[in-house]
């Protein structure tokens, strides 16, 4: 038990040694980050979906849910990265993308593991209200307050980068940006995470393939001209 918790205590710390390349003992493997994604991710979506209980075919969004969250993190990154590779060669950061890949992917799991030890307050506003909307802002005030706290354990893992040569810094903000990007516009189009229970589930809603920024313009227009 300690083997398995003793890494993840590390990640929290922002241990970098553990993702130093010149001590590949201590290092998190790869496989055992995405795992962690993974696992945690399950967990926190398991919770999210649980909004209403599981009564009648309620117990589907759970496991939709479940399942959607590690998808959401993990389909967002592998989207991004192909833009993350690009911006680091221009920059002539190249040589440095192994080690940026290993902090990315360190980050997203500790984005996750965050998020899942929020679920016991999740599943608390879960049973002390029942308006949908007030579960959906709580929700993604979780997501909002996990990759605030992801950010800051970024800057500790980027740290020996950024020291090596700052145009890291740089990368790291554009990163940032074509993340939140892809993210938004992910999570949109794999909505619903809580699923109404006035509604029928769906792992899908209708007209998913829709523009996130799209609505996002409309509902600031209609509210300038309210």
């Amino acid at each position: 038990m300690r083997a398995f918790f003793l890494p993840i205590d590390n990640l929290l710390r922002g241990d970098v040694m553990t993702l130093a390349p010149s001590e590949p003992a201590r290092q998190l493997p790869l496989r055992r980050l995405l795992l962690l994604i993974a696992m945690f991710g399950l967990l926190y979506g398991a919770v999210m979906g649980s909004y209403g209980g599981v009564s009648d075919d309620r117990w589907k969004q759970v496991i939709y849910s479940a399942m959607k969250v590690p998808f959401l993190l993990i389909g967002t990154f592998l989207l991004s990265l192909p833009s993350f590779f690009v911006i680091s060669t221009l920059l002539g950061l190249r040589e440095d993308f192994a080690h940026s890949l290993r902090v990315l992917i360190a980050t997203q799991a500790a984005l996750t593991i965050i998020l899942a030890s929020f679920a016991p307050f999740t599943a608390l506003w879960y049973l002390s209200s029942t308006d949908y909307q007030a579960a959906v802002l709580f929700n993604a005030l979780m997501f909002g307050i996990s990759s605030i706290a992801a950010q800051l354990l970024l800057r500790r893992f980027y740290a020996p980068l950024i020291a090596r040569n700052p145009r890291h810094r740089l990368l790291v903000r554009a990163w940032l940006i074509v993340y939140a990007f892809v993210g938004i516009q992910m999570a949109w189009l794999l909505r619903p995470f809580i699923g109404n229970p006035l509604e029928p589930t769906h792992f899908f809603r209708e007209h998913a393939w829709g523009n996130a920024y799209e609505v996002v313009i409309r509902m600031v227009w209609s509210l300038i001209h309210h």
